[in-house]
């Protein structure tokens, strides 16, 4: 009985070290605060990555809501200069992780830094792709810029994900005609898009046209008309979730893809759903759960009407 009472502990003991969860988060000691946000982004660009967005959240959070409990949160938003194309190319919703996220943060009582970012794995997983390969490369060279600079630094995976029943990728559809122009057909989506935003509390820090990543600066072709994204936040959202799971600022800003293949007489678009950030950062929190779902039911808003 002894033998089996310690083999069922040693086969849990093995079952929780190969549990990962959907962030890979890391541990930095910053004492003494010299490492910085722009160290960061100075490494990525270094490193194989073009930072879009490095966005210090602390003075917005006390504008709105007059105090944070961080001294240090920063979205930043980063695309690979090496994978990029081939991996929107060949999975044209991917757009929703172009740029993808990194969450950095630290708490007022707290000597210790942390990024919080996606793994692979998760970012098949809400895509819907099997093969990994590119994400694998993508993420390599992610954790290569880290682990290089900061070799002191603390990895580990966030608490396994929640299960979901949710589509992790909302994307809507519009029919457009053979005979209209692309750009005609952008330009009005854009004025539509642009002008919901602010309604409903959105900000856009960002705005990429991937196309010029894609086709190289007219270097090579594009299989799209168009394809631009949108980094999207909605400051309520960030905040009220950054209370309980800060690790949760990797899905924000939230990308939103807006595309048109050549030869297809649709637009798609599309952003990850909030039910991304309730199972994979496991926000469990009512008041952060309120705001996320309140959010994912006014963008779907936005989306259906642009694009019926």
């Amino acid at each position: 009985m002894k033998k089996l009472i310690t083999l069922a502990i040693v086969l849990f003991c093995a079952v929780s070290l190969q549990a990962k969860g959907d962030l890979h988060l890391f541990s930095v000691d910053n004492k003494d605060g010299k490492i910085t946000p722009y160290m960061i982004e100075e490494a990525l660009n270094n490193g194989g990555f073009h930072v879009e967005l490095n966005s210090n959240m602390i003075g917005p959070f006390k504008k709105q809501f007059k105090e944070t409990q961080y001294k240090v949160f920063t979205l930043m938003t980063f695309w690979s200069k090496k994978y990029t194309r081939d991996l929107v190319i060949k999975y044209p919703k991917a757009g929703v992780f172009t740029p993808m996220g990194m969450g950095i943060y630290q708490a007022k009582n707290e000597n210790t830094l942390h990024l919080s970012v996606l793994s692979a794995e998760a970012q098949g997983k809400i895509l819907g792709i099997k093969d990994l390969s590119l994400l694998k490369k993508i993420e390599t060279d992610v954790l290569a810029v880290i682990k290089k600079n900061f070799p002191k630094a603390k990895h580990t995976y966030s608490e396994d994900s929640l299960k979901t029943s949710h589509n992790l990728v909302t994307v809507y559809e519009m029919e457009v005609d053979e005979d209209e122009d692309p750009d005609d057909v952008l330009d009005e989506l854009q004025m539509n898009l642009e002008g919901a935003f602010k309604p409903y509390g959105f900000v856009v820090p960002q705005f990429m046209d991937l196309n010029e990543v894609l086709t190289q600066d007219a270097t090579k072709e594009s299989p799209f008309d168009f394809y631009i994204t949108y980094s999207i936040c909605k400051l309520p959202v960030i905040y009220t979730v950054s209370k309980s799971r800060p690790e949760a600022s990797a899905f924000a800003p939230c990308t939103t893809m807006l595309y048109k293949k050549k030869g297809e007489n649709k637009v798609v678009v599309g952003f990850p759903a909030v039910y991304n950030w309730l199972s994979s950062a496991k926000v469990e929190d009512k008041e952060a759960k309120a705001t996320l779902l309140k959010a994912q039911k006014d963008f779907e808003s936005i989306l259906k009407d642009i694009t019926e």
